[in-house]
């Protein structure tokens, strides 16, 4: 997950020695209210209160008392930038851009809106307009590191992967400790199939931040597509450390797992996975690893629930099918590999298996016709087929 740096803008003096950061703002909050009090036209406590109220995750409230504040100085530009940060909190995106806007009208080179606005820009997916707000932030602003890092998110989110690995090296130079910076550069290096590039980031990043479960289990995802299952399965377990509710650290073990043939390992990590979010993965790797064991029954049930969360998910019909061979159905097996072409015309092997299936029902043309379309879609193996039995 690329994460968005949103840049608050607060008017406070920093925490004192002693007290909590929820503390402190408690004590910020009832110091600007008691200025309200005795002055209720003072912008400023407002604005300072909505600061408290946004810190202690009163988005509403936050928003009511910067709307006082431009009430009262419809010019300060500043409080146009904090309310657009709580609408975007509130996920009010639209709302959050119309503030940001306002407040670039009210001071054309206010950074802080321009890099705001783009996230909210980006939060909505219109990555093309984050780019250039961020980039008139650089503009303003060359030594703006979170601006390139969140420049990097917009341009990963177009797929410019060398475009968004500029940019985290720029963040990184300028902010070196931007542990953040060196994950998502990590991520940009995977898409590229740089992994040793990219599990040099998420070291540098875990060095920077040892208690980061992303970067534990983002550096797994590459470890394990190099082949080093056994590093992959160290670092998704450092990241379930972490964060023992990382559903997805425990879906991808299993899969490692599975990769070892440790298949009841695995099968316990997709369970677990499972149990933390049902999601149609996690059931088909869970069949998958079922299937290893000739758990026909139990990978057929894992398959039919995968399929009852996604209707469209070919493997799992395609998959289904190989276990209803298994168990002898062929006429099961004919109609899951039918439903797996019918959602993905292109998927060869189910050509092939559907006519293995067709000939052990004695349909020995129909299964001919079968190996000839893989044969088409360039599956070698059918021509193997088509010559032992189709003559």
């Amino acid at each position: 997950m690329k994460k968005l740096l949103l840049i608050f803008l607060v008017f406070i003096t920093s925490v004192s020695y002693g007290q909590t950061a929820k503390e402190y703002f408690e004590r910020g909050l009832s110091k600007y209210s008691k200025a309200i009090e005795l002055n209720p036209n003072n912008s400023d406590a407002y604005f300072n209160r909505g600061s408290s109220k946004d810190d202690l995750q009163d988005y509403q409230g936050a928003i009511a008392d910067y709307s006082k504040a431009i009430e009262l100085n419809p010019n300060l530009s500043e409080a146009y930038v904090n309310r657009g940060s709580s609408k975007d909190d509130l996920q009010d995106y639209q709302g959050a851009i119309a503030d940001f806007s306002k407040a670039i009208e009210l001071n054309p080179n206010f950074s802080l809106a321009y890099v705001n606005r783009g996230v909210s820009k980006a939060n909505l997916q219109d990555y093309q307009g984050a780019i250039a707000d961020y980039s008139k932030t650089i503009q303003l602003n060359p030594n703006y590191s979170e601006a390139y890092f969140n420049r990097g998110i917009s341009k990963y989110g177009l797929q410019d992967y060398q475009g968004s690995i500029a940019d985290y090296s720029k963040a990184i130079e300028l902010n070196p400790n931007l542990s953040q910076a060196y994950v998502n550069r990590g991520s940009s290096k995977d898409d590229l199939q740089d992994y040793q590039g990219a599990i040099a980031d998420y070291s540098k990043a875990i060095q920077l931040n040892p208690n980061d479960s992303e970067a534990y289990y983002n550096r797994g995802i590459s470890k394990r597509k190099l082949q080093d299952y056994q590093g992959a399965i160290a670092d998704y377990s450092k990241a379930i450390q972490l964060n023992p509710n990382y559903s997805d650290a425990y879906l991808n073990r299993g899969s490692s797992k599975d990769d070892l043939q440790d298949y009841q390992g695995a099968i316990a990590d997709f369970s677990k996975a499972i149990k933390l979010n049902p999601n149609y993965s996690a059931y088909f790797n869970r069949g998958n690893s079922k299937r290893n064991l000739q758990d026909y029954r139990g990978a057929i049930a894992d398959y039919s629930k995968a399929i009852n969360l996604n209707p469209n998910y070919s493997e799992a019909y395609y998959n289904r099918g190989i276990s209803k061979y298994g168990l002898q159905d062929y006429q099961g097996a004919v109609a899951d590999y039918s439903k797996a072409i019918e959602l993905n015309p292109n998927l060869s092997e189910a050509y092939n298996n559907r006519g293995i299936s067709k000939y052990m029902l004695n349909q020995k043309k129909s299964a001919c016709l079968d190996w000839i379309k893989a044969r088409e879609l360039g599956l070698e193996v059918a021509y193997k087929n088509i010559k032992k039995y189709c003559n």
